[in-house]
């Protein structure tokens, strides 16, 4: 799909798919192999999760999975500033240096609450710190498109345009963080979501011509899906080690950064007034991603308000402890939670590069198959019966 997508209109004008796939696979590789390192490391400096009643696992295990994911994606994003056909896009913009910078203050921040633990506050101010540290350096949400009362294009100040990259930030890397209570679970979404992105940005890429000011957020996302395609090995079911807070919030900030960076990107010029679609495509995009973690963490505030404690207490009533209830095991709720999400993500992606006469079927064939699937369990107790 994504070779039709970027050739059918004239053989995919100066998109880097072979260097791309090169600094994703070296992420990858590089998250592979330190982690094992990493887990040893994590094991002799304490940082080991013992299993609570709310906890899913049962046998001690280490976290820390965040360090090697995060080496990996430096290193990733350090050779394509040494490829010569990769290497423009750096010339032109720092979101990739904020991207590294604002990751190791947040990977810092986790690593801490891995080890030692930290209170909601002072872990909140953390997450506002790296995202304050992206906006510093220039990765902000500064054109908004309002597609009602004939506002169109808003081209924000500099105080709206932080205050609303510290928000969509904050909330994306909370998002994650709440629904990282299942083996692979983060890790696979980090992969999906940042796959769906990357694709996204490669349909930027292609309608301008390769344009190396549009190298960002293709490679923040194909860095951060290798990072996660590389540390899924060690965490899927039966985990070896979790990549932790330092691994959860790191995913999250990199996806509101690859997000923001694709946000101010969209052409205006290419697209007419009419195309409301590919206008708002950068917002759909996040609410896509991010939907099901976000109705889970959105699920927990209310009911931990209702039931008078503090929205941060934990609980064991998350959308992956609900499946487990219907009968779901562990891997099928992972790979269930990865469905619902691949299905929202790659069709708001592929609705930027392909009709949407073509994506729409796409799409309700999808949710159909993951609705089916999420309640059969249920279905075949029934029909046993």
């Amino acid at each position: 799909m994504l070779e039709y997508a970027l050739e059918s209109s004239g053989g995919g004008a100066g998109v880097p798919l072979r260097e791309l796939a090169l600094v994703g696979l070296t992420a990858a590789g590089i998250t592979y192999f330190l982690t094992s390192l990493v887990r040893v490391c994590a094991v002799r400096f304490g940082a080991v999760a013992v299993p609570r009643q709310r906890d899913v696992h049962v046998i001690p295990t280490p976290r820390l999975g965040g360090v090697g994911m995060y080496i990996g994606i430096v290193c990733a994003i350090g050779l394509a500033a040494q490829l010569p056909a990769l290497n423009r896009g750096f010339s032109y913009t720092h979101d990739m240096l904020a991207v590294i910078t604002a990751g190791l203050v947040i990977v810092l921040v986790g690593v801490i609450d891995d080890r030692w633990g930290l209170d909601a506050l002072t872990k909140f101010v953390g997450q506002l710190t790296a995202a304050g540290v992206l906006v510093i350096m220039g990765v902000s949400w500064y054109l908004l498109y309002v597609p009602f009362a004939d506002i169109g294009t808003v081209v924000l100040d500099p105080l709206q345009a932080g205050l609303l990259t510290v928000a969509i930030t904050v909330t994306t890397i909370n998002a994650i963080n709440f629904v990282d209570g299942l083996d692979g679970l983060a890790a696979g979404l980090g992969l999906i979501a940042a796959s769906a992105i990357c694709l996204f940005s490669l349909g930027l890429l292609h309608d301008q011509g390769g344009d190396v000011s549009y190298y960002p957020p293709a490679l923040i996302t194909v860095a951060l899906a290798g990072a996660c395609l590389g540390f899924l090995p060690h965490n899927f079911s039966p985990a070896r080690i979790f990549m932790g807070d330092s691994g959860a919030m790191l995913i999250g900030l990199m996806l509101a950064a690859a997000s923001t960076s694709a946000s101010g990107r969209v052409a205006r010029s290419a697209y007419g007034p009419a195309d409301m679609f590919t206008l708002l495509s950068p917002l759909i995009l996040v609410a896509a991603v991010m939907f099901i973690p976000m109705l889970d963490m959105i699920m927990a505030v209310i009911r931990r308000t209702r039931a008078g404690v503090g929205f941060y207490t934990p609980d064991k009533m998350h959308l992956h402890h609900r499946l487990l209830e219907l009968g779901h095991s562990q891997r099928r709720v992972a790979l269930l939670i990865y469905l619902w999400v691949g299905v929202l993500a790659f069709s708001v992606a592929a609705g930027s590069l392909l009709p949407l006469e073509v994506v729409m079927p796409l799409f309700f064939g999808g949710l159909v198959i993951a609705l089916a699937a999420t309640f059969a369990p249920r279905l075949s107790r029934r029909f046993a019966r």
